[in-house]
């Protein structure tokens, strides 16, 4: 989260908190109300906000403890995160296209899309009114149903979906989906999605890099929804936000381009840019911890 912020250019750290519990069976208003406690106890150190599990009405119930959570319906609140992560992903999926040589429009390109929930959907939105052709995944019928009415997608088994002919990938479901199994049944050229750590281990950059396909990093394509909720501590403006998600195409072209010149894989280069823009703040990045002054 800390690289997040740093390559989406906030002045922000970063930081993730996990309730302990199934959220479809085990989330009520009291276990909202004892983590907004424990947010508020932090008096702004740490400012929560919506994430798997967690709606924008939770966050309603939270905003009753603690100002410190943001993504909320109420007034001053930036809402449903999902939507801004999407525009991002697909302004970066953009970049990263033309980056591999393939052009600058993505009518007629061929998206496979793993997972079409929240920030998924909205993807597919984004990338139907471009003249994309979609071809979806997810384990939820319900939300498969709602993308084909929608936007006319071809539907694979989530198993398939690696092995699908398309230009490009779109991980938008849970980490790790591009590792030592899955890599080898890619077929598309540029790979940019929403899902958090998709790298199961870091050697599957570096495999991505040998086989010339296109990566645009999780943390730097999907970091909208950062941008969005973010916007709430200087007050909110959604003109504002569209403008600063839409410079996702300039880090997404802007850690290609340091990967290239540097022979490195595209993580290696967000890495190091989101570094350098710390280290450029007073912070210093020992080993994975950062340090600021």
């Amino acid at each position: 989260m800390t690289f997040k912020a740093a390559v989406a250019g906030l002045k922000l750290g970063g930081g993730k908190a996990v309730i302990m519990a199934d959220s479809r069976t085990e989330k009520t208003p009291e276990l909202l109300k004892a983590f907004a406690r424990a947010v508020e106890s932090l008096q702004g150190k740490y400012i929560t906000a919506e994430d798997v599990g967690m709606s924008v009405g939770d966050i309603d119930t939270m905003r009753g403890i603690t100002k410190y959570a943001v993504g909320g319906s109420n007034e001053g609140g930036s809402g449903d995160p999902s939507g801004m992560t999407a525009f991002g992903v697909f302004q970066g999926m953009k970049a990263a296209y033309k980056f591999a040589g393939l052009g600058e429009s993505l009518e007629g390109v061929k998206v496979a899309i793993q997972g079409v929930g929240n920030v998924g959907y909205h993807l597919a939105s984004y990338l139907s009114a471009a003249g994309a052709k979609l071809i979806i995944t997810d384990i939820y019928p319900g939300q498969v149903e709602k993308v084909v009415q929608e936007f006319g997608a071809e539907v694979v088994a989530p198993d398939q979906i690696y092995g699908v002919d398309c230009d490009v990938f779109a991980p938008c479901a849970l980490g790790a989906a591009l590792n030592a199994r899955t890599i080898p049944q890619l077929k598309c050229k540029v790979i940019a999605g929403s899902a958090n750590n998709q790298l199961e281990v870091d050697s599957d950059g570096f495999e991505l890099f040998s086989r010339g396909i296109v990566y645009a990093p999780d943390y730097a394509i999907n970091s909208g929804g950062l941008i969005n909720v973010a916007a709430e501590l200087d007050g909110y403006n959604h003109e504002k936000v569209v403008a600063k998600v839409s410079q996702v195409y300039n880090t997404i072209e802007n850690i290609l381009e340091i990967s290239a010149s540097q022979g490195i894989p595209p993580h290696q280069a967000a890495d190091s840019l989101a570094q350098q823009k710390i280290e450029d703040r007073g912070g210093v990045v020992v080993s994975g911890a950062v340090f600021v002054g």
